[in-house]
Order: structure tokens, then sequence, then C-alpha cells
């Protein structure tokens, strides 16, 4: 018992769209059965693009019910019967969607004719309804509305039916097929292949192109749940609609993992990653020498070519470094651009500066003093290794980190001899750091200090 359903819409996704247009066709699997058409209300503007491209205006709906008036009727119309559509999870998402938002509770079995198309007529060039019905010599009426469209949806699902040597539609129809939830371009062995390890995913789209890159303790438990969350978000129906195809890379430890997606979402801008990418390093620690030879250390916005001795995202960590440095080494904060030039020194009031603001004592005794505060700092830095499970038998997973910065990550075999910071970084890759990465990676290093290899 099959329901055929097509839907017209304001919007590309359940989320901010309405339905302006339902049709409902009864099929046993040999015949019609009855059908429900009607216009709907949607309570919003239809776009002029939609407008022109399905015919129906506002005027049309100005006098149609609401979605909730005719909500049990669509409801009595699916009940029982498998929810049958042209790439179902689009028409699928905005029926349950606006059933849930009238009150009313909607779980039922799903059969997209895309991917029974691509199965049953595997040598079809392309699988719209448009060029299918083209290809088969089915007629469409009324193109782009939703009558016309499920009218010529069942004309394909009978020829489906008929032309089902192999029991496809059976097996998709069982309980835990992943075929009722996949997107409409995936194939299910890409999804049942893919390992249950920890490591990096990728979503690519038609021209192969990285669009998602995503992190996993399991991999493939985590794709499933992409696919099988029923989220009405703009985001993740233009997402699913535009996956392709899925490739992966085993990383070892959910740490590794959450390392390399960080790399892997700033070397490929992927469109639909958001949480990352403004996660920099706005500002840096610099020192430079000035007219009178003074050596002046001062925070500066982090641009291309800036050598800087640290890194930080907010102004406030490194003033609170400086000052730091100017109790331990009696620094002046002129000179360190804490106070303007034009005040007094406060540290020749509180006895920690000596005087070089004013000329009371040399340069060079306070550069001296100067070098020494970032000597300290640099040593106050820590550099370490932290050593963890590898892909595989006979090797581990290694991040180095030299003076509080991440430096590279690889994988190194087990009975590697590490000691000092030129060993390690002999073996591993470098990367560059961002802001996402040392924190993460700190983190990790003060809560499991068991796997942290602290190195000369």
């Amino acid at each position: 018992m099959y329901a055929i359903v097509d839907i017209e819409t304001t919007g590309g996704h359940a989320g901010a769209g309405s339905i302006t247009e339902v049709a409902v066709i009864l099929h046993n699997g040999r015949e019609e059965e009855g059908r429900y058409h009607t216009l709907v209300n949607p309570r919003i503007s239809i776009p002029r693009y939609v407008q022109s491209l399905t015919g129906i205006t506002d005027a049309m709906v100005a006098g149609a019910p609401f979605f909730e008036d005719v909500a049990p009727r669509v409801l009595d119309a699916l009940k029982g019967r498998v929810f049958v559509a042209h790439n179902v999870n689009f028409d699928y998402s905005f029926i349950k969607h606006q059933l849930g938002e009238s009150g009313h509770e909607y779980d039922g079995k799903k059969l997209c004719t895309i991917r029974l198309s691509r199965k049953i007529f595997p040598n079809e060039p392309r699988y719209s309804l448009g060029n299918l019905c083209r290809s088969l010599g089915i007629q469409i009426n009324n193109r782009h509305r939703a009558m016309g469209d499920a009218e010529a949806t069942v004309k394909l699902f009978e020829k489906l039916l008929a032309a089902d040597q192999e029991g496809t539609i059976r097996e998709m129809l069982k309980q835990g097929s992943r075929e009722a939830w996949l997107p409409v371009n995936v194939q299910a062995i890409s999804v049942d292949t893919l390992p249950q390890e920890a490591g990096v995913y990728y979503f690519h789209d038609s021209k192969d192109k990285v669009i998602y890159v995503g992190k996993a303790l399991n991999i493939r438990k985590r794709v499933t749940g992409h696919f099988s969350n029923n989220s009405i978000s703009k985001r993740k129906q233009e997402m699913m609609r535009n996956v392709h195809r899925i490739s992966y890379e085993r990383c070892g430890t959910e740490f590794m993992a959450s390392v390399w997606e960080s790399i892997e979402i700033k070397r490929l801008w992927p469109q639909y990653n958001q949480s990352q990418k403004k996660w920099e390093f706005a500002y840096g620690l610099c020192v430079y020498e000035d007219r009178k030879n003074v050596l002046r250390i001062c925070i500066e916005r982090q641009r291309k070519n800036l050598r800087t001795i640290h890194t930080f995202t907010q102004i406030l960590e490194g003033q609170a470094i400086i000052r730091e440095m100017i109790r331990e080494h009696h620094l002046c904060p002129k000179c360190c651009f804490l106070q303007p030039d034009e005040e007094s020194c406060s540290g020749m009031a509180e006895g920690t500066c000596k005087g070089v603001c004013e000329g009371k004592e040399k340069p060079a005794t306070y550069n001296r003093r100067v070098k020494a505060a970032l000597d300290g700092l640099r040593k106050k830095l820590p550099s370490f290794a932290i050593l963890e499970s590898g892909r595989f038998a006979g090797e581990k997973s290694c991040i180095l980190v030299e003076e509080g910065k991440f430096k590279g990550m690889g994988y190194i075999p087990d009975d590697s001899a590490l000691g000092t910071r030129e060993q390690v970084r002999e073996l591993v890759t470098p990367f560059p750091e961002n802001g996402f990465i040392r924190s993460i990676v700190l983190r990790h290093a003060s809560l499991y200090p068991a796997r942290r290899l602290d190195l000369s």
C-alpha cells in the first residue's frame, strides 16, 4: 500500500518554507485507489521565482485552507502506507514538519523513486523526474504542479514495480534499510564500507569538491547520524542534497581526528563547515629596537610576515604576559606600551622601572633584562610530544608542541627513540597552528599527563 506524494512550497527547506500545494495518490501496487489534492495558504508571500516556476500565485492561495485545516486529511491519506516521492526526503521533511506543527505525529516508511530508478534503470543519463519521464515515454501534464508531478511519479513507480525483477523495492522497505534515509545521491554501499574507527570523513559534491569535513570516534556511526537525523534547517537540507561521495582518513584516536579535522577545514575551507573558520590568533607579542636603541615589547595585530614571540586570541592575554615580565625583570611599563608616553612612569613610582624611559638607565643595561625576560617566557612555554595509539599495530600517533605552539603531527614506529625536539621534528609532518588546535592540544596534554613526553 503506497501513498505517492508531491508538494509545492515557498522555499527549499522545511525550516523556513511552507507548503502551497499537496497531492497524494493512493496506490495498492497494481492500480490507483484514490487521491487527495488541495492548495494551501502558506501565510507568507510566495517568492516571484517560485510563482513563475509553479504558476501558483499569492492570489490563488489567499482563500485556500491553512495546512492545519487539511492536516487530518493528509495524515489519514498517509496512514498505513509507504510514503513515495521523487527525492522523497524533500517532500517527507515538509509534510512531517508541518504535520508536527499542526499537532500530529507522523513517522512512516519512505521510498525514493530517484534511488529506485538508479537501481532498476541503471543506465539512464539523468534521474530528475522530467528527464526520466522523457526517457521512459511518460507524459507529464501540468509540470511543477503537485498533482501533475504526482501523476507522473505514479506512472514512473508503476514502471519500476513492473521492472523490479530482483526485489529492490522489497529490500528497500526492510527494517533498518539505509535506502530510506540516505541522501538521494549517496549509495548505501559507500556508508556500509566506512570503518568503525576514529578518523575524519569528507562529503564531496557532484564535482568531487569537499563540502564538509567532520571528525568521529566511529566514522560509520557518525556519518549515519548525519543522514538519519531529520533536521529541517536550510544548511542541513542543502548539504544532504549536495552530497555525492564520502571519503575518510583513519586517525587512530579521536584526539588526532580533532586536530586533523581543524587542519583540513583550514586547508579546504568547506562550504558547510562553520565553527572553526574564524578561530585565529588575532594578536602577537613582538619586540623591536626604537630610535634610542631601547628594546620595546609590544602587542601587534596579526598580519602576514609578522615575526612574533608568542600569539594569542585576546589583547588581555598578551597584557597579562607583559605585566608578569615587568614584575619579574624590572621592565618599564611605558617601554612596553602599557602606559602612554606622555604620562609619568608608574614603574618608577613602584620601583620596578629603573629609569630607561627618562634616560636614567643605559639602553644596553635595560635591553639585557628585556632579553632575559623573553628567554624566560620561551622557557615557560613547554615543548613536548603527545603519544597515543596509532592507526595500525606497530605505530603510534604523535603531536609535536614546541614552546607552547603546535608544530606538527604524524604516525611513528612504536620503537622510535624520542627525547629531543629535533628527533620528533624529523618524524612528523609540520602544519600551521591555529587557536582551535592550540587550545585542544594544550587541554589534552593537561588532562592526560601520562601521554605527554617532555622534550629538551
